[in-house]
């Protein structure tokens, strides 16, 4: 990880200290604005058959009444295009005024009927104008500029009708879908989606059309971020600013779903960009608004927060991920995947069943220790004492007191407060454990910390802006040239178990995707929910791709043009392959993404007509046109043709 020197050639944010939200301008939707002053909206996207207006319009209704501010609905042809007319008018019949919007892909007709109709379209830039074949080629100064022309072509007439009927455009990008020209010059990279969207935005800034919301989604957390940072970035250097909508697309279902969004949409949350979100879960649309609003809602509140030491120089490139270099302790550091700790300072007794939900489970009949995928590495008892034999993957953390009286037996390490550390009090020779926040990280401590080869920071933040302030203590530990391994900690008390997800992983998650942090310490102040913390911990850092520790899900969220029963089919898919660990299987509802999103995972199900299934191996056709009725069976066998099916033992 280099620095990159001045502030000014990796500005992407207001302020990386101050909680202040970027100042876009304000576009109008309907009844709506987004950016400005407007307060973050949030939005969703109905999975009904548009054709099916019935269907739809309850559907619709049920998305606004649980507080959904924009309802998306997709327009894959000219005949639901010209449906939206009849959806429109019995939900204003109803009683609801809420803006819809058209999601257009392949079809420019569809968008300029559409776009007479409803209150905003989205367009696909790759899929816009371009028939994505996955062709490499290389692409003459005067061939592209000729594809840019035939571009302008397709597109222009639907600028001058929305400028005509004061009808707003979302620029959507996403990852899994740049075409062939963009993939061809720029790679399936950040700036390449930054380019898509600049091609089309510069048409639409030719035509004075300003009306426009950007958006860059990929299923991959990191490229999502790094994508709305350069976007930003181009922007602020070009002097525009439009409105931001965020998503992190296909991100799949309950907890999964939750932690990746989270973590992503969380991260640009967090230094003040975006100004309308959707959650895209695979689960019914309603079920979107509540996690989108409790994102948005805890930044109503976050001015005034402690105040942080501004940044005057930009240690890291933010637009690529690069793991900080920490010296190796232990299991720890840079060689090493990030550590979870567990939090067990608060039982009055620590047992073998303890550590049941830490993924540790004792066989009193054998006498031994099956230990799990998501086993914690490590685990903090504070005064708490261990009577038995600790499984052989897994280390103690004691405060001091108690570790100099348990000092000989094996795996206890102390932890130690920075005023204990600094008096030289006793230490483990290999592995202490040192608490600190950004306000002890003076020259003596500093100084200390990097001539010992065995201490291992453990940070903790009490600002309302935490995840900035604990960014800012990595800055500063870059900037002194200190490489002490660093586990990133919070603490929640008095809050839901969804917030306790959602919260976790806006907070670290962020930091992770950056590079920063060698371990995860998520300490549930209220108790009881163990299993559930554990979890959450190494769903961040899966999220973050900094840990595998199970299967990944890449699942698109349904839609109007989803060819089969999503929620059930990726609920069949899991319960067969839930135990593959590391292995990432996308589940697409149609063709839109699908291709696209297969070269991000190692397999891919892809619904590609009425009861029709294609199969991928990364981004290639295996077998087309397989009956759903078998198709899981037919996914099974080709995970294991290629040498990756492993048998599901027994309790699993």
């Amino acid at each position: 990880m280099q620095a990159t020197g001045t502030l000014a050639s990796t500005i992407y944010c207001p302020s990386l200290t101050h909680y202040e939200r970027w100042k876009t301008r304000a576009v109008r939707i309907g009844d709506i604005g987004i950016g400005g002053d407007n307060p973050i909206r949030v939005q969703s996207m109905t999975t009904s058959d548009t054709m099916d207006t019935a269907a739809t319009v309850a559907q619709s209704i049920r998305m606004i009444e649980a507080g959904c501010e924009l309802v998306r609905i997709t327009a894959p042809s000219k005949k639901e295009a010209e449906n939206l007319a009849e959806i429109k008018k019995q939900l204003v019949t109803a009683g609801y005024s809420t803006p819809l919007v058209a999601d257009i892909h392949f079809t420019p007709n569809a968008a300029e009927i559409a776009a007479r109709i409803v209150e905003k379209v989205r367009v696909n830039p790759g899929n816009y104008a371009d028939k994505k074949k996955f062709d490499v080629r290389e692409y003459t100064d005067d061939q592209y500029e000729a594809e840019l022309e035939r571009i302008r072509e397709r597109f222009t007439p639907l600028v001058k009708i929305c400028k005509e009927h004061g009808t707003a455009m979302r620029i959507g990008t996403n990852h899994g879908s740049l075409s062939d020209r963009i993939l061809n010059r720029y790679g399936d990279t950040p700036e390449g989606m930054v380019e898509s969207a600049f091609e089309f935005l510069r048409i639409c800034r030719d035509e004075n059309y300003h009306e426009l919301v950007l958006s860059m989604k990929a299923s991959n957390v990191q490229v999502m971020v790094q994508a709305y940072r350069l976007l930003v970035h181009r922007m602020m250097a070009e002097g525009w600013d439009y409105p931001l909508h965020l998503g992190v697309t296909e991100a799949g279902d309950g907890e999964d779903g939750r932690v990746k969004s989270a973590a992503g949409i969380g991260a640009l949350l967090e230094d003040g960009l975006g100004d309308t979100v959707r959650v895209s879960l695979t689960e019914e649309p309603e079920f979107e608004i509540p996690v989108a609003r409790a994102l948005v809602d805890r930044y109503a509140t976050r001015k005034g927060h402690d105040p942080i030491p501004e940044v005057t120089h930009m240690p890291v490139d933010p637009f690529t991920h690069a793991r900080r270099h920490a010296h190796e302790v232990l299991n720890m550091g840079v060689r090493h995947v990030p550590v979870v700790m567990a939090d067990l300072s608060n039982k009055e007794k620590i047992t073998p069943a303890t550590l049941f939900a830490w993924g540790y489970r004792y066989s009193v009949p054998l006498d031994k220790w099956n230990i799990g995928d998501q086993a914690c590495d490590y685990a903090f008892i504070g005064k708490n004492t261990i009577d038995f034999e600790i499984p052989g993957t897994l280390g103690i953390v004691q405060d001091h007191a108690t570790w100099l009286l348990n000092k000989a037996k094996d795996r206890h390490y102390p932890f130690i407060q920075k005023k204990n550390y600094i008096a030289g009090v006793e230490q483990h020779a290999q592995f202490n454990l040192v608490y600190a926040t950004l306000a002890d990280l003076d020259e003596a401590f500093i100084t200390k910390l990097k001539m010992d080869p065995t201490a291992v920071l453990l940070i903790d933040t009490y600002n309302a802006h935490g995840m900035a302030e604990q960014r800012r203590l990595f800055f500063e530990l870059l900037e002194r040239g200190c490489e002490v391994p660093v586990i990133i900690g919070r603490a929640y008390g008095n809050i839901s178990k969804d917030d306790l997800v959602l919260q976790s992983s806006t907070d670290m998650g962020p930091l992770f995707l950056d590079g920063f942090g060698d371990g995860i310490f998520l300490a549930d102040e209220d108790g009881g929910r163990e299993d559930l913390v554990c979890r959450t911990a190494f769903g961040i850092l899966q999220a973050t791709r900094t840990r595998t520790s199970k299967t990944e899900y890449i699942s698109c969220p349904s839609c109007g043009r989803t060819l089969f029963d999503l929620q059930e089919t990726t609920a069949k898919i899991r319960a067969r392959t839930s135990h593959l660990k590391g292995i990432k299987i996308g589940i697409m509802g149609c063709i839109v993404n699908g291709p696209g999103e297969m070269a991000d995972a190692d397999y891919g199900y892809v619904g590609t007509g009425p009861g029709v299934i294609t199969l991928y191996k990364e981004k290639e056709v295996v077998k087309r046109n397989v009956p759903s009725e078998n198709a899981v069976d037919e996914l099974i066998e080709l995970i294991r043709t290629h040498g990756d099916w492993v048998e599901m033992e027994a309790g699993e």
